[in-house]
């Protein structure tokens, strides 16, 4: 029960349902109530922030901070574990397998096949609960796609009941213990994820996959006109920022590995 209503009141406190609601509520104040100074103030203030979210240059400024607090993993010693989080997936057997990894699920799969395939040694973890409607959960349906692109079946793991990055955390310490090993997750959820795991006692190598703040030219047009694709760069944005927050209220410092 807790888990769906923070997944519920986190998820309309992101930027576009948000605003959306503000947006709603304006129109509503000037059509039913006197409050008309009041709606317009609202109204444009939401129409501003919606505009300046789905701009390149703002919402890749907000990501950036977030995203390049690790490097990418180039090389690293042996380890004898690389772990992939889930993330959003379905699973269709009539699709291509990769297919079924969507959002940050399929560039985080392919960075570990990626760091396995310099390591063929290690084991591949794959973690995530299953959905409520689906048979398949986020860890097989990555093990699946990690297995068409080379990885023997024989060296991958899935940890298939955690339903959020702390329980992943806590199942990863269970199941390996304190040796080190590779962490694969978004860039932008990485320093949050690194904060459960060493809490957990763990030694987790940074491996950000799925960096989306460019830093490289565009053409002028696409940082000049709003797109979805930058207001999901807000959106991640606002997603980080929201579990941030509830890591603290839980009794995070803020800071790795400390309380």
């Amino acid at each position: 029960m807790l888990f769906t209503l923070k997944k519920v009141i986190g998820g309309m406190l992101l930027p576009l349902p948000f605003l959306l609601f503000m947006i709603g509520l304006a129109i509503c104040l000037l059509w039913f109530s006197r409050f008309q100074k009041t709606a317009k103030g609202l109204l444009t203030a939401s129409w501003l922030v919606l505009l300046l979210l789905s701009l390149q240059p703002v919402a890749d400024g907000l990501l950036r901070p977030i995203e390049d607090r690790y490097p990418t993993l180039h090389t690293s010693e042996p380890v004898k574990h690389i772990v992939v989080l889930g993330g959003g997936y379905t699973w269709n057997p009539d699709w291509a397998p990769s297919s079924n990894l969507i959002n940050n699920s399929l560039p985080r799969v392919t960075e570990g096949v990626r760091l396995w395939l310099a390591n063929p040694g290690a084991t591949m973890i794959f973690t995530g609960a299953p959905a409520r409607t689906n048979p398949v959960s986020t860890a097989e349906a990555g093990a699946r796609v990690a297995e068409s692109l080379g990885v023997p079946r024989s060296r991958i793991v899935t940890l298939d009941t955690p339903k959020d990055t702390e329980e992943e955390a806590a199942a990863v310490a269970a199941t390996i213990g304190s040796q080190p090993f590779i962490l694969v997750t978004s860039a932008s959820h990485l320093p949050r994820a690194m904060i459960f795991f060493r809490q957990q006692g763990l030694n987790p190598i940074p491996a950000p996959a799925n960096q989306l703040a460019i830093d490289s030219p565009l053409n002028f047009w696409e940082r000049m006109i709003p797109s979805p694709n930058w207001l999901m760069h807000s959106d991640r944005v606002g997603y980080e920022t929201l579990g941030r927050v509830w890591q603290w209220l839980k009794g995070s410092s803020g800071e790795p590995g400390k309380q």
